[in-house]
């Protein structure tokens, strides 16, 4: 038992290793005053400088923020609607097919999402820019939403709502008070995956952005192509430390929400 758990561990370990060397590696190199990726001469500042005094880029964060957190917003409440409209169907093999059409922009290539996409926008004559972004962004980011709420819809039991009957609640009071406060972690839980998506989707983006509009994902893709500057590797820094910021702010939160769940229940 314990040999295997240290070759668990060792795997764990090497999986890690491989994951986040890269990122290391390029975390390191946005200080070094050198300016390439070859050798590191000194500790600089210079190219976080760089990055935030160039008025275009902030813009560009700017314009990524705002579809992320609208296409986060829009598609958790679409989402959680859609969770609740598959979990009122009581037929099986109904739900099965309802989940699997909502498992289809999870699975498909973001190359094909992104084609399919292009080809929507341009037959209904929408301009390529901040609205076919976050039209997109919203689309892929629904099924999400709904993998995230459903399980706790699943795992609500149904004594709660008949209960909830019995004392009177309607139709809205019970959804309201009953249904939706126990799925608030799973609500939390489909908002933050989808700000991340958002914020870190650069293959359908590529496909539906326009002229004039960019998002930090194709923004650093087009500096990236244009040659070697650690100004990238700033910019990259800054954005996964965003990401990992909101991802321990999910953690806090999905915390603070079981252990008021735990005390609710032992009252």
């Amino acid at each position: 038992m314990a040999r295997s758990w240290r070759w668990s561990n060792l795997y764990l370990a090497v999986v890690f290793v491989i994951l986040y060397a890269p990122i290391a590696y390029l975390i390191v190199y946005s200080f070094n005053s050198g300016g390439t990726m070859t050798g590191f001469d000194g500790f600089t500042l210079e190219w976080y400088g760089e990055v935030l005094q160039d008025t275009r880029l902030l813009i560009i964060v700017l314009n990524t923020v705002i579809i992320a957190l609208l296409s986060a917003l829009v598609s958790t409440i679409i989402g959680t609607i859609g969770a609740l409209a598959i979990y009122e169907v009581k037929r099986r093999s109904r739900q099965n097919v309802l989940l699997s059409l909502n498992n289809v922009l999870i699975v498909s290539p973001d190359v094909i999402i992104g084609a399919s996409f292009l080809i929507l926008f341009t037959i209904l004559g929408i301009q390529l820019g901040f609205l076919s972004v976050l039209l997109s962004h919203i689309a892929f980011s629904v099924p999400i939403v709904v993998l995230m709420v459903l399980p706790k819809l699943q795992e609500m039991r149904t004594s709660m709502i008949d209960a909830a009957r019995d004392l009177g609640a309607n139709t809205w009071q019970v959804l309201t008070r009953v249904v939706v406060p126990y799925m608030k972690p799973g609500i939390f839980a489909g908002f933050f995956m989808a700000l991340t998506y958002s914020l870190d989707d650069f293959a359908v983006t590529f496909f539906v952005t326009g002229n004039g509009f960019s998002t930090l994902s194709v923004e650093i893709y087009s500096r990236a192509r244009q040659g070697i500057s650690l100004s990238i590797n700033a910019l990259s820094t800054l954005l996964f430390l965003f990401t990992v910021a909101l991802v321990i702010g999910y953690y806090f939160i999905n915390r603070r929400n079981a252990r008021a769940a735990e005390g609710g229940e032992r009252r």
